[in-house]
């Protein structure tokens, strides 16, 4: 587990479900909103903040490209922790306001995506997107506009002064979101324990070239447990990252990332990390 003694950037407003992340992997760090995941790369980069937690994907609505993104973009930084939290989305609204009445809700996608079922039953309400979920309650809040919602956490609904409309409206009530704990160095892992590593990788544009990469993954025993495509920037061209579960310091892993590298065009470890406990 990371020192907490540190300031760590986070994606969104005070109350926000990465606020929350970063807690549990830096209890009594010092949290510093940022907009967007590629501001908290900056920030860890610049060294205005030591670490930084990034939202990579939810269990229900997939992975967050924002995020996948601003990892790329950011070749000086590892991945060093991972989180999993459970998460409960709420309707909130000022005090007073009546489901039947709402023409607006508002949310971060990824949280409405997560709502769809609840939201469909709202006939008259449009969706509006927001940079986050935090960020949505605090819009509502400072409106006072009976006729808005957001769906936020309760944490945020308190934080901003915000009334409870109704409560567990995420599709799934497994519903978990994982973040990454990203810093300038990578961290030390101890030998055995339950790790996953982060890679980011490019093929050559023929036939095969993914499965050819992705081979020596089986071939060693080990598991891939994701694999997500982003467009590099470049027209039809596309950037992989794979998540790969293994013990620390195991041969296999080793053997495996050499011959990885060489059935790819490029391949940069983004980190090894101790996996979090579901």
């Amino acid at each position: 587990m990371p020192s907490s003694h540190v300031r760590v950037a986070f994606p969104g407003e005070p109350g926000a479900f990465s606020e929350e992340a970063a807690l549990v992997l830096w209890p009594g760090a010092d949290t510093v909103p940022t907009r967007t995941p590629r501001d908290v790369v900056r920030a860890v980069e610049s060294g205005s903040t030591d670490s930084g937690v990034l939202p990579v994907e939810n269990s229900v609505a997939g992975g967050v490209v924002a995020a996948y993104d601003a990892l790329a973009e950011a070749p000086s930084l590892f991945a060093v922790a991972e989180a999993i939290l459970a998460i409960r989305q709420c309707l909130v609204g000022i005090a007073g306001t009546v489901l039947d009445d709402i023409e607006i809700v508002e949310s971060h996608p990824v949280a409405l995506a997560q709502c769809a079922t609840f939201l469909a039953g709202l006939t008259r309400a449009k969706q509006r997107t927001a940079d986050d979920t935090a960020s949505a309650a605090h819009a509502v809040a400072a409106s006072r506009d009976p006729r808005r919602a957001a769906i936020a956490s309760a944490h945020a609904a308190r934080r901003y002064g915000l009334t409870i409309l109704a409560d567990h409206i995420e599709d799934r009530h497994d519903n978990q979101t994982r973040f990454l704990g990203v810093e300038r160095l990578p961290l030390p892992i101890e030998a055995g324990v339950a790790a996953r590593t982060s890679l980011m990788f490019t093929t050559a544009n023929v036939p095969g070239a993914l499965i050819r990469a992705l081979e020596p993954i089986a071939r060693h025993d080990l598991n891939l447990s994701r694999l997500e495509s982003r467009p590099t920037g470049e027209p039809w061209t596309y950037r992989f990252f794979a998540d790969i579960d293994h013990t620390a310091l195991d041969p296999r892993f080793d053997a495996m990332l050499a011959e990885m590298d060489e059935a790819t065009r490029t391949c940069r470890l983004l980190g090894t990390y101790v996996r979090a406990v579901v």
